[in-house]
């Protein structure tokens, strides 16, 4: 793994060869525990909560780390051909590089997997615990739980048979290329088959009226978690981006007492 800059740009390069990417991070120095931001599925570190956590960690001078998956935003590869395997090695490589010391991780959607998987693997390691995990809408296992299970019967045997199927998104005038490799690595993936333990805190803020990340899934996190040390806000009105002015409040309040 190599470090290079670019612009106001750094890029933490992964593999070699043909199998070479380049993940784009910004890192805002300050003091106090690194807060990472990790987004969601074909989000980047432009927006508008991770923009908000800018700010936030700009007037409390605290250390904040932003990157872009491979195949998402400013960061090389392609997303088709990415799993969920391929974006913790991403994130894993900038924790390394720039929040190798208990880090408060932050995580947005599939972000919240990334950042649990990630948490295990740190206390598997002997890396240690995190300082504290805040996760937004937490799309734990959602390859399986939110797409596979609730996929009709054509569009299984679509991927079966050509390996892609094309979903139209609400989020992007593009369609999201969904892989049968996406789905097949999400079930290795899986956390909620079992109790998960991150050794650290955890606060979930969770909108009731999501429609990509129901509610009760994350009734189903909640279970697998401990008790101590974690909370639940249900936001009654809330939908999966959680970006309304009042949202990211609670957002910001969440990190600042988790950091």
């Amino acid at each position: 793994m190599q470090e290079g800059t670019q612009g106001n740009l750094s890029f933490v390069e992964l593999g070699a060869g043909a199998e070479q990417r380049r993940i784009a991070v910004r890192v805002r120095e300050g003091s106090g525990p690194p807060v990472v931001w990790l987004g969601g599925f074909r989000s980047d570190m432009g927006a508008t909560k991770a923009m908000a956590v800018d700010g936030w960690a700009e007037a409390a001078g605290r250390t904040l780390v932003r990157f872009d998956y491979s195949g998402h935003g400013a960061s090389g590869g392609d997303f088709a051909s990415c799993t969920i395997s391929t974006w913790l090695q991403d994130a894993e490589a900038v924790l390394a590089a720039h929040a190798p010391e208990r880090p408060v991780l932050i995580g947005s959607s599939m972000g919240g997997w990334i950042a649990c998987l990630a948490a295990r693997n740190r206390l598997r390691n002997g890396a240690g615990p995190a300082a504290g995990l805040v996760l937004i809408a937490p799309a734990l296992d959602f390859t399986e739980d939110l797409m596979w299970a609730q996929f009709p019967p054509e569009v299984r045997a679509t991927l079966e048979r050509d390996g892609i199927w094309l979903r139209q998104s609400a989020y992007a005038p593009e369609p999201d290329p969904i892989t049968m490799a996406l789905i097949e690595d999400g079930r290795r993936n899986s956390l909620l088959g079992a109790p998960l333990d991150l050794g650290c805190p955890v606060h979930i803020l969770q909108g009731m009226q999501d429609p990509d990340v129901p509610h009760p899934h994350a009734f189903k996190i909640l279970d697998r978690l401990p008790r101590a040390g974690v909370v639940l806000t249900l936001i009654a009105d809330g939908d999966h981006r959680l970006s309304r002015p009042q949202d990211v409040a609670r957002l910001i309040a969440a990190v600042a007492e988790m950091a």
